[in-house]
């Protein structure tokens, strides 16, 4: 398929995944938010679960395993787990064919204060010159707006971490 399509283009495409991904997820959030649990699908807890059982590293968006295979995390799951860069989590692949994510071991974290800045189709915190991503689901739960004072949660040793987790608006 490589051969087919360039690099540039697998790229590409793999973002509008990764943004439709994320735009499902905040849409399911914002149902949730106002709608309530009543009417969402209740889900099965992992341990309840048969299936196919895989340990990977949270990236801000996917899960890796250790063999390189991404596995997309659910944005309001991420969101509001407050997963970051580094946690190791869990995935269950259920018999039925539903994935089931669980964080099983966080990394230290640290929070910081920044402001909420926009480009290149993608939100980020501004914290002292330096910029994370935070996924579009924390903006669209907290509300905020260009500009917002934001608490975000980063690996505490991985200065070189591209992504936040959103912990409150300001």
């Amino acid at each position: 398929m490589s051969d087919l399509l360039s690099e540039k283009q697998i790229k590409r495409l793999r973002n509008l995944l990764n943004e439709a991904e994320t735009n499902l997820a905040a849409a399911k959030e914002l149902v949730f938010s106002m709608l309530g649990d009543e009417e969402m699908p209740e889900r099965t807890a992992p341990e309840e679960v048969a299936g196919k059982v895989i340990e990977g590293v949270f990236d801000g968006q996917s899960m890796h395993d250790a063999d390189g295979k991404s596995y997309p995390v659910p944005a309001n799951y991420a969101s509001k787990s407050k997963l970051v860069e580094g946690d190791i989590m869990k995935l269950t692949i259920a018999d039925d064919g539903s994935f089931i994510y669980k964080q099983i071991g966080p990394v230290a974290r640290r929070q910081v204060i920044g402001t909420l800045v926009q480009h290149d189709g993608a939100y980020y915190v501004e914290v002292q010159g330096k910029e994370y991503r935070v996924l579009l689901a924390s903006v669209t739960f907290f509300h905020l707006n260009i500009g917002s004072q934001v608490s975000v949660v980063v690996p505490e040793d991985n200065r070189d971490a591209e992504w936040a987790a959103v912990e409150a608006a300001l």
